[in-house]
């Protein structure tokens, strides 16, 4: 399977609401997380609470998708523009659009990068 394949697979399987299960089949035990402000997390289980914590300070989710996925299969790269409009607990809402480009290894993420500019 391609690596833009894959990122497909995963962000299908984001959409229909099974983002821990996509985590754990796409991610590697290694993996670097590195968020616009370059801090950055290693490991799937560091990770995995990051993920829990966000999920945890969001109230509802109004909507989401993909406006675009490619790939260098050569370089092992794929890159994902996605948005989503959700209402955090504190009853702020904001609309995010992010770009998130990560790096394969075989079939599981060992690097991914976010860049998003947050609303307010």
């Amino acid at each position: 399977m391609s690596y833009l394949d894959q990122a497909k697979a995963m962000y299908q399987m984001v959409g229909q609401g099974q983002m821990a299960e996509a985590f754990e089949k796409f991610y590697d035990e290694n993996v670097v997380m590195v968020e616009p402000n370059g801090d950055t997390t290693e490991g799937k289980n560091a990770n995995r609470e990051r993920e829990k914590k966000f999920s945890e300070s969001v109230k509802e989710m109004h909507g989401g998708g993909v406006n675009g996925i490619t790939s260098n299969e050569e370089e092992s790269i794929t890159m994902v523009e996605a948005w989503m409009d959700i209402t955090f607990q504190d009853g702020n809402r904001m609309k995010i659009e992010e770009v998130a480009v990560q790096k394969w290894n075989g079939d599981k993420i060992v690097h991914e990068r976010f860049y998003f500019n947050m609303p307010g």
